[in-house]
């Protein structure tokens, strides 16, 4: 009676994981899952920040069909009534749930959270989301503050509690629910973080001596970076800790040891993170779904950490755009498991060491557009048709393709980028491309190159990401139309991935181009 859908969403996570080769990270539950998964180690968002990547994988269109750039408007009323994954899956007799931050909510989900179109009962929330950004963070002098880098003591916190535990028990309590029930479910948990502020229980630093936490390998701003690809993370400028200080606007760096606090805040919230998917992946076993649910587990985008003088996304860089990605299919990424036999046992950072290698691996360039074709495959259900060219008018299709015909690599084997066709059974004879975007207010960095509202788009940067190079060209771009003028180059950029794998080195005016 087809294969219920646990679709776990991360805030802002890069694959700073085991499974992706992190030596420094510990994630343990998340690897545990992978070494049972299909893990795909190019996966990229299609636009660098939350509401346009949200809105993108859910309704399987590309930001410039949403024409969804900021987070003001909602795509139903301002591009196309298009039909999103969860819809989808309602409309195919599922239950469909929404915990924590699925859509981005405010009115580019109409304030709702797409309800009642995506989920069949009301989108849980945590309550103690609103105090995320209060003065929270304890500083040295006592005092409370809303810092950037903010372990607490979560006894200490509004309701004695966080916002990504609460989503954890309630993900939990549904799971039991429709165990009880016996109900095909699609169940989306979103986490926050490790999203801003960096505020997790401050055990998990422990994790993270600070002196075995490194700077980024190239912390300065690239010599040939044009300027309109520079974003100035306004948002972390902001923060208490950060405006104190004092960075220059827009280029000045953050101080070394600094840099380093808030590159171990951010492992430490992801192995915060990692207990939290711990948890609910235990629960899964518990409640006997284990052999009957497929897992998917994503990012809406990466987070800068450093890397070419940057901090958080709002860029095209594969820092901001590359996202982890992985399946769980039982009996078809894993053997299908006896009644009561444990697939995910909780594993405790603190005290687990030891890695596990992903089940399979695949080096292909993906796009997060084709999680909803994929899913309804891999769920038996009719996969959504390929949009045509234009297709405002379209409610259901699909702008990416499913990636389930990459699934058949032969057992724990990394699959080389460029194999024949030998098993496959469609063969693709170009190399897949993952498109990303990134809208920009003007040619140099000003207080709104990071998020600018759709009228004052001046720019977009248009992105492809091959297995071999990626390239931008940043273009003269029309709001009050949604025309993009690829006569008008402001700027480009080119990185080939052999020599360059950390995309420092634009070698786009060297080269001829054939836009």
């Amino acid at each position: 009676d087809g294969m219920n859908v646990l679709f776990i969403i991360v805030d802002d996570l890069r694959p700073v994981l085991g499974c992706y080769g992190d030596k420094l990270v510990k994630s343990p539950n998340i690897d545990q899952l992978a070494s049972q998964s299909m893990v795909f180690s190019n996966a990229y968002a299609q636009q660098a920040v939350c509401a346009p990547s949200r809105v993108s994988f859910l309704t399987g269109r590309r930001p410039d069909t949403t024409r969804l750039y900021d987070f003001y408007s909602y795509w139903r009323v301002h591009a196309g009534n298009y039909s999103t994954m969860p819809q989808y899956f309602k409309e195919n007799g599922y239950m469909t749930l929404s915990v924590g931050k699925v859509f981005h909510p405010g009115v580019s989900s109409n304030y709702s959270d797409d309800y009642p179109y995506s989920w069949s009962i009301p989108p849980f929330h945590p309550s103690t989301e609103k105090h995320e950004n209060d003065k929270t963070c304890r500083g040295k002098d006592g005092k409370l503050y809303a810092n950037l880098v903010c372990p607490v003591d979560v006894r200490e916190m509004p309701e004695g509690t966080l916002p990504d535990i609460q989503s954890t028990e309630e993900a939990i309590h549904l799971l039991n629910i429709m165990k009880t029930n016996r109900q095909k479910f699609f169940l989306a948990v979103g986490y926050h973080k490790p999203h801003i502020p960096l505020r997790y229980p401050q055990e998990f630093l422990k994790l993270y001596p600070l002196e075995n936490i490194t700077l980024a390998p190239d912390p300065w701003v690239p010599k040939k970076l044009p300027s309109v690809a520079y974003n100035p993370w306004m948002d972390i400028r902001q923060r208490d800790d950060v405006a104190a200080l004092n960075v220059s606007f827009p280029y000045g760096a953050l101080p070394d040891d600094f840099q380093r606090q808030i590159r171990q805040s951010y492992y430490a919230a992801v192995s915060y993170l990692d207990v939290q998917i711990g948890l609910l992946l235990n629960a899964l076993d518990n409640a006997g779904l284990s052999n009957n649910t497929i897992v998917v587990f994503t990012a809406d985008h990466g987070w800068s950490l450093g890397e070419h003088g940057e901090w958080a996304k709002y860029s095209n860089f594969d820092v901001a755009t590359r996202v982890p990605l992985m399946f769980y299919v039982p009996g078809m990424t894993a053997s299908p498991v006896s009644q009561g036999a444990r697939v995910f046992p909780y594993l405790d950072p603190f005290s687990h060491t030891g890695g596990s290698a992903p089940q399979g691996q695949s080096k292909k360039v993906v796009e997060l557009v084709s999680l909803f074709p994929t899913l309804a495959e891999l769920a038996g259900l009719q996969v959504p048709p390929v949009c045509p060219q234009v297709s405002f008018g379209v409610e259901l299709c699909t702008e990416g393709t499913s990636i389930v015909h990459y699934f058949n690599v032969s057992e724990g084997k990394v699959e080389e980028g460029k194999e024949g066709c030998g098993d496959t059974d469609r063969c693709f004879s170009e190399e897949p491309v993952a498109f990303s975007q990134y809208p920009r207010p003007a040619d140099t960095p000003q207080w709104n190159s990071d998020k600018p509202r759709l009228k004052d788009i001046r720019i977009m940067g248009y992105s492809m990401r091959t297995i071999d190079y990626r390239c931008t060209v940043w273009v003269q771009f029309d709001p009050s139309n949604f025309s993009a003028n690829f006569e008008n180059v402001h700027a480009g950029e080119l990185y080939m991935m052999d020599s360059d794998p950390n995309q420092d080195y634009n070698i786009y005016n060297n080269t001829a181009h054939g836009w």
